[in-house]
Formats: C-alpha cells, sequence, structure tokens
C-alpha cells in the first residue's frame, strides 16, 4: 500500500514541501497505523522546515507533531488500542522518527489518545499541543492561580487563546498582548478580561494602569529576543517570565534583563511542552486538567482557518502570514 506524504529535501520556505507516494510499512513493535482525518499546524513544523527549529530535519524529513485518525492497523504489543478506534496524535515524538503529515502515518501507540467523543476529527487535531503548552506553562512551571494576572503575548495564536481559558478556568486575570486592534474584539470574545494592543498602547503604562501598579505575577511569552526586556518591565515584585518559543527569530540568543529584574527579584524561565509529556505525574494531571475543561466546555478550540490536504504549502504560508485567531488545521483525505 501507498499513501501520499510530504516531506522536504531541503530547509527553506514553505515551497520545499513535496508530496511523496510511499510504501507504508506495517507497525513495529509499539506502534499502529493511523489513516489520517485532520491535521494540525503548529509553529514548530514550520520551525522544523526552516532549519530553525530545536533540533536539524534529517533529509529528506518527513513533518508533523499532531493530528486526528482511525487507527487502521496494530503493531505486536499494543493492547489499549482496537483496528477502527477514532484517535488523537500527540506531540510525544521526534519528528526525524515521525511524521504526520500523511494520508497514512505510522505513529508510536504511547503517542496516541482516544478522541473526545463530543468533538470532531478538526477539533480533536487541534487540542493537544495548544492545551498541554499552555497547562504546563501556567500551571506546571507558574503556578498561576485565582487573581493571579498573566500577561500572555502573541495571544492570538492557538496557545495564546488555550492561555487565556486555562487562566479563566483557575480564576487568574488574563491580559492578552496582541500587535493591532484587528483582533481585540475577536479575543475579548474568547475570554480575555484585557487586551493590550501594541499598535495603540504603551504596554508597561497599560499593564500597570490594568494592574493598579503591581504588576502581573506571570508572563507568558513566545517571542523572546530583545522583547523580553519590555516584559520584564510589566513583571511584578517575585513574578516570572516563562519563555516557550521563538517568534522573534532571537529567542536562542535571549539575553536576561538582569538590571531590571534584579529590583524587583523577576526570574526567567525557559519552557517545552515535552518538558510536560516527559514527565509521567505531571503529564497524568494536565491530561486530567485539559480532558474535564472539554468536557465542561471551559477549553473550547478555536480553529481559524481549514485547509485541503492538497494545500499544505499555502496552509504554512498563511501560518507564517501570523493573520489567524486560533488554530490553522488541514483536512485530511480520508
Amino acid at each position: 500500500m501507498k499513501a501520499s506524504t510530504i516531506r522536504f529535501h531541503e530547509v527553506g520556505s514553505p515551497s520545499v514541501l513535496r508530496y511523496e507516494s510511499l510504501d507504508v510499512p506495517a507497525p513495529c513493535d509499539g506502534e499502529i497505523l493511523v489513516r489520517i482525518e485532520a491535521i494540525g499546524l503548529n509553529r514548530a513544523e514550520a520551525a522544523f522546515r526552516s532549519g530553525q527549529y530545536l533540533e536539524a530535519p534529517v533529509m529528506p524529513a518527513r513533518i508533523g507533531y499532531e493530528a486526528s485518525g482511525i487507527v487502521e492497523a496494530l503493531g505486536s504489543g499494543v493492547t489499549e488500542l482496537r483496528v477502527g478506534d477514532e484517535v488523537c496524535i500527540l506531540p510525544t515524538f521526534s519528528m526525524n522518527q515521525y511524521g504526520v503529515y500523511a494520508e497514512r502515518a505510522i505513529v508510536p501507540a504511547k503517542a496516541v489518545f482516544s478522541r473526545p467523543a463530543h468533538l470532531s476529527a478538526l477539533e480533536s487535531a487541534s487540542i493537544w499541543m495548544q492545551y498541554l503548552t499552555a497547562y504546563g506553562g501556567l500551571i506546571e512551571v507558574g503556578g498561576l492561580g485565582a487573581g493571579d494576572a498573566v500577561l500572555i503575548s502573541a495571544a492570538s495564536s492557538s496557545v495564546g487563546i488555550g492561555a487565556i481559558q486555562i487562566a479563566n478556568m483557575v480564576g487568574a486575570v488574563a491580559i492578552a498582548v496582541t500587535r493591532t486592534q484587528a483582533k481585540k474584539a475577536e479575543l475579548q470574545s474568547l475570554g480575555a478580561r484585557h487586551v493590550v494592543t501594541l499598535d495603540s498602547s504603551d504596554l508597561i503604562a497599560e499593564v500597570k494602569r490594568i494592574t493598579g501598579g503591581r504588576g502581573v505575577r506571570l508572563a507568558f511569552d513566545p517571542v523572546g529576543g530583545p522583547w523580553v526586556g519590555k516584559l520584564a518591565q510589566t513583571v511584578a515584585f517575585n513574578g516570572q517570565i516563562v519563555l516557550y518559543g521563538n517568534l522573534s527569530g532571537h529567542a536562542f540568543q535571549t539575553i536576561f534583563p538582569f538590571a531590571v529584574s534584579a529590583s524587583k527579584a523577576v526570574s526567567m524561565r525557559a519552557y517545552l511542552v515535552f518538558e510536560t509529556i516527559a514527565d509521567p505525574l505531571r503529564f497524568s494531571r494536565a491530561r486530567t486538567f485539559i480532558e474535564g475543561g472539554l468536557r465542561e466546555g471551559a477549553l473550547r478550540p478555536k480553529i481559524a482557518r481549514v485547509f485541503a490536504f492538497s494545500d499544505m504549502v499555502d496552509a504554512h504560508t498563511y501560518l507564517e502570514r501570523n493573520e489567524h485567531v486560533g488554530k490553522i488545521v488541514v483536512s485530511g483525505t480520508a
């Protein structure tokens, strides 16, 4: 059996993504074969494709962390799943080993959960990366709780929206930050208590006004680079910056803003979702929290736009334009 699979043979723009008809092997021990119904796009994949990710791609490189689909075959030793199960694929593996941009994909069985019964295939492909990232950064690392003010940079991203919803779940005050006023109303409708637009407001002054001069207990940021110097000025005494991304392109060279931070005992902490996934106890707490939030409706995935599988290059181009609010999802060919 062959399946259309997306790979790339060199790093670069979305145009390096190629559709290739490849043999689909039988799943090995601990693996399953999934017919892909929907794929959730993530910034990590764009960074991997462009050579700016934490691990360099091994060519020809597969790609894709997150998807939903139907189990078609089981490798030896897999007892928790059955052929025909509707599942979500979580980002628990290296893309140098597995990738879900395909009609059919082999993935580790441990990377798969049953699909929430009340969610569609498209919605199910959009939940785990965003909510695991936001939960781990805000709750496990940041210790966010009732009454705490949290600044959420790049708030219109899927993780940003997830962070707003999680902040609301624990009774925190979500301050969403976005570049322009174009997304303000939608972020408010998605639950942000306050929205600061950088094209019309002074970030530091506005955060001080919102917090009564105290500043935020936590700044949750995927941008990094020089931007963290400004973030540090919004953080309260003994507060924290949690840096989880590289949207600036300079996060890997981010300099700790010592002068302003020392006067307020501000700390800065790097965080990746794999930290939560790799710790069984933290991962169990995250899963319980997220599945409870989904059941209760407190967590509601926001899909910005759906692309066809044949339009993956356009989907990546759209992702990098930063115009969307929510998660970009690609409909599989199943």
